[in-house]
């Protein structure tokens, strides 16, 4: 008869792999309860691993999509907000000018100006809304303040004004001979003149505007793209600004009331108009954000479906995890039981 011997080492080594092992499988099983998801993804579905992965990159643009509609849908919200405060200042504009009524009293001519003033200034202000770092009503040109403040002349527009002026009728505003102007010089220099100038070629880039012509777009699904905020090189915008200034220039300039009333006339009709473009403008932006609304509605029901179908792939059953875990950790104990009783074996005990 032939005795093998087993040293303690062996069986000590033995003891260590299967704790090691099972000491895996544990952590496994902890990480698959945790993450509600397979531990080895490729391991455990093999060929159909590719469909898991079209799933998540699927997933994973949709929720790109919807986390860049709230860029957008903040956008919309700031340019809305401007339009709103440029539109309220048209109407402030246009109530000034409907109140005069051909008026010569100095002092509500002057209160009129500086009620004109003050809308400019809104207007200035509000088509430079920032967010983010972002002009919205510059256009594409989003990273440049798109109007200077003509009050200080800050592009240069009130020199071209009173340039134009001087141009035309031989002598500043300033002059006592503004009182001989007529209504005909007065609608051939507002007609001829000061309009092209904010309304055709290239002086409003030229003397206001930085802003580029083409406004901002934003795709928010997969097929559509929506305007995401406008410019103010849209004539509504031009005929604001010309409406304001040729009031704010020319109503209180010592001429006679048929000239006056030619001044008020004309920015009577070009605020009117330009009061509908920019609440057309709003509208415009209202259908984009009903598209994005709806857009995110779209999108969010697309992720949860591909969810449900990440979890038929992925996903394990947490109470058989939590099963697995318990049982894992009996043998975790029981091997370190065995480990420590085998550690004490020792010939010198059994002397």
């Amino acid at each position: 008869m032939k005795t093998s011997f087993i040293s303690n080492l062996s069986v000590q080594s033995a003891m260590r792999q299967t704790i090691n092992q099972v000491q895996n499988e544990l952590i496994q099983a902890q990480k698959e309860v945790v993450s509600g998801r397979l531990y080895n993804i490729g391991e455990e579905l093999g060929a159909t691993t590719t469909r898991s992965l079209d799933l998540h990159r699927e997933a994973d643009m949709m929720q790109n999509l919807v986390a860049t509609n709230s860029v957008v849908t903040q956008r919309l919200s700031s340019s809305q907000m401007a339009l709103e405060t440029i539109s309220g200042a048209g109407q402030t504009a246009l109530s000034t000018f409907v109140a005069l009524a051909g008026s010569t009293d100095s002092t509500q001519l002057s209160t009129a100006v500086q009620t004109l003033t003050d809308v400019l200034d809104q207007f200035v202000d509000s088509s430079n809304t920032s967010v983010n770092g972002e002009y919205v009503l510059a256009g594409i040109n989003t990273d440049v303040k798109p109007l200077g403040d003509y009050m200080t002349d800050e592009t240069g527009a009130r020199t071209a004004f009173d340039t134009a002026f001087d141009g035309f009728f031989g002598f500043p505003k300033t002059d006592p001979q503004t009182e001989g102007i007529t209504d005909v010089q007065m609608q051939d220099f507002l007609d001829n003149v000061v309009e092209p100038m904010f309304m055709g070629g290239t002086d409003w880039q030229t003397n206001w505007s930085t802003a580029s012509d083409t406004p901002m777009t934003s795709r928010i699904s997969r097929t559509e793209v929506v305007q995401s905020s406008t410019t103010v090189n849209g004539d509504a915008f031009r005929g604001m600004a010309f409406a304001a200034v040729i009031g704010i220039e020319l109503l209180n300039l010592p001429i006679n009331s048929d000239t006056r009333a030619v001044v008020s006339n004309k920015a009577i009709g070009f605020m009117g108009q330009a009061i509908y473009g920019i609440d057309a403008e709003r509208s415009q932006l209202g259908l984009s954000e009903n598209r994005v609304r709806l857009a995110n509605e779209v999108l969010q029901a697309q992720v949860d479906i591909v969810k449900l179908n990440l979890d038929d792939l992925e996903g394990v059953d947490v109470y058989e995890a939590s099963s697995r875990i318990t049982a894992l950790s009996n043998q975790m104990e029981i091997s370190y039981n065995l480990t420590a009783r085998i550690s004490q074996l020792s010939l010198v005990n059994e002397l």
